[in-house]
Formats: structure tokens, sequence, C-alpha cells
């Protein structure tokens, strides 16, 4: 893993219009809302969160899926925010979280994974193509005959391998892995995140790897940002924010990993949480986890925690860390 910054984000907004708002008046859902982070050459950056704090629309708003309604995206030191982005689709790549959904069921295996070696011209002629398919589909754990086939005669897993294939077919230097393990089954989780690592380490690619499951993120990341409601509420190398976290939300998190030993399970005390995630649509003043924080006070209604380094490259935003135990 190098030092050297891959991709770059700064102040990242991405605010989606919502009707039924009063006449004159738009209403705005705060998907993301002033995100900031980077990810280094050949390292993992995990992503974690509840359902619909804004990790998956931040990986897509990196790759200009969505089109980021403010920020800046630096990728390798040239600013992507407003360029044809056609030259960095070779670089960047998704892999999406549905196996079922995001391949074409009426296009082969071999057509899915070649569409993008057709798009950047990457063979010279049929047989290169074809040997190419075949070599990225070994690589990915399948073999010359699945390239016939279509989508609907593959096992989840199997399908998952497609897509990853098809991400890895134009040479990638950066993958946003979108949660690409939850639709699979738990026996076949562990053979993906494994095969991930052994790519990262034969290719030297960068990921950011977008999950709920804190377990996962943990073990494949070099490091973990934690969402909430939009915001990033902290950030720490892996070891570090498991064992050293500082905000109340990520103690939370961390409280409801699941652990072996059944002695230690028992003398860990979970952290519940009050109340509901709040609506995105209105969120709350100051500190978005006020609301459901033990440690809230009236600061935390009135202003907006900072999100500061707290120790060299641990960051967090909360107005009461010295508090937190």
């Amino acid at each position: 893993m190098s030092n050297k910054k891959l991709v770059e984000v700064y102040n990242l907004k991405q605010y989606f219009p919502v009707s039924g708002g009063k006449l004159f008046q738009k209403k705005f859902v705060k998907a993301v809302d002033d995100v900031s982070f980077y990810i280094n050459k050949g390292e993992t950056l995990g992503l974690v969160g509840e359902s619909g704090c804004g990790k998956t629309t931040t990986g897509r708003s990196i790759l200009r899926l969505h089109e980021p309604t403010a920020g800046r995206i630096i990728y390798d030191g040239t600013d992507i925010t407003r360029v044809n982005m056609l030259p960095y689709r070779r670089k960047m790549q998704i892999v999406f979280q549905d196996p079922y959904a995001s391949l074409d069921p009426r296009m082969t295996v071999g057509d899915i994974v070649g569409e993008a070696i057709d798009i950047h011209k990457l063979a010279a002629n049929k047989n290169e193509r074809r040997e190419r398919i075949i070599e990225l589909l070994s690589l990915v754990g399948l073999n010359s005959e699945h390239a016939n086939r279509y989508p609907h005669e593959f096992s989840g897993g199997q399908r998952q391998r497609v897509g990853i294939a098809r991400a890895l077919a134009v040479n990638p230097e950066f993958i946003v892995c979108d949660e690409p393990i939850s639709a699979l089954d738990v026996s076949i989780q562990a053979q993906v995140v494994n095969m991930f690592e052994e790519l990262q380490e034969k290719m030297g690619l960068a990921y950011l790897f977008i999950s709920h499951n804190l377990s996962v993120v943990k073990h494949i990341s070099n490091r973990i940002g934690v969402m909430y409601l939009g915001k990033m509420v902290e950030m720490a190398e892996s070891e570090e924010l498991t064992f050293h976290s500082v905000h109340p939300y990520t103690r939370s998190l961390i409280s409801a990993l699941l652990v072996a030993d059944p002695v230690v399970a028992r003398n860990t005390n979970r952290i519940f949480l009050e109340g509901d995630v709040p609506s995105p649509l209105n969120p709350p003043s100051g500190c978005r986890f006020r609301t459901r924080c033990p440690y809230a006070t009236e600061v935390c209604a009135a202003e907006e925690p900072e999100f500061k380094e707290v120790s060299p490259g641990h960051f967090a935003a909360c107005h009461h860390i010295d508090k937190v135990q």
C-alpha cells in the first residue's frame, strides 16, 4: 500500500429534490452533506453505517453516477468533478450490491464482461477479446464454459463474480464495492471477501468498501469511516476505530459486534440507542446524532460539531469526546 493519495473527496454534497413541498419552495433530501476523505493507492477504505446514511450515494457520487450537488473529487491529482468521465471509467469501476439486478438477463456472461473491452477498444480482434474474457473469468474462479451462459443459470455468488470480472475488464486502479456481499449466502460471503483481498494484492487495487456489516469491514479495511444521516462522524485506522473509538454512535455499532468467545460476549456491554433515525428530509439542527445520543446537551442542538483530528490519523465530529466512556 502506497502513501500517495489516489482519490480525494472535499466537501461532497448530494441533495435530491423531492416533491410535496410548499409552492415555490423546493425540499431536498440531504443524502450526503459535506463529506471529506481520501483513499491511498492500494488501500481499502471501509464505509459503514445503517441503511439510508448515504454510504452508497457517496460511492456513486465519486464515480459521478450521480452528479454531485457540490464539492470536489480529485483522482490521482486531477479534478474530475466537471470533466468528461469516459477516460476515467477505465480507472474507476463499481461492483453493485445486487448481483441479480446488475446483470442484463438478455446478454451472455461473455458479452457482459466483454462490453467494456469493446467500448474502450481493449482488444485488437475477436480472438484476443475471447482470450481476455476467459482470463477474467478464470481470475474470479469461473471457467471458459461459463462465458456462453446467461445470468439466470448462475447462483448469487457466481453472478457477483461475473460482476467483479466485468469491473476488472478495463484494468482499473480503483473500485467502489457497494455492499458486494450483502445479497449473498453467509457461506459464500467469506469466499468473495477473500477474492477481493487476493485481487488487491495481485493488481494493486484501491477499494472503497461500503457495507453495514462492521465485522467484514474491520477484516478487509485499512481505515474505516462511519457515516450517520449523510455526515461522516468518525474515521480512523481499522484497529484504532475498533478499540479506541471516540464517537458515541461508533461505540454503539462496535458494541453490537458478534464475539465468538461466550465469556467475552457475556461481559460486553451492549450500547442500545433510543429512538429512530430522523428523516433526512428534516434532519435535527446542530449534531444530527443528538436525538439519540446519551451525551447530548444544548450546544449539540445549537452548533454542528467540527470533523477534526482528535489523535494522529483519527478524526471525529462530536462536542463531548471527553465525556464518551
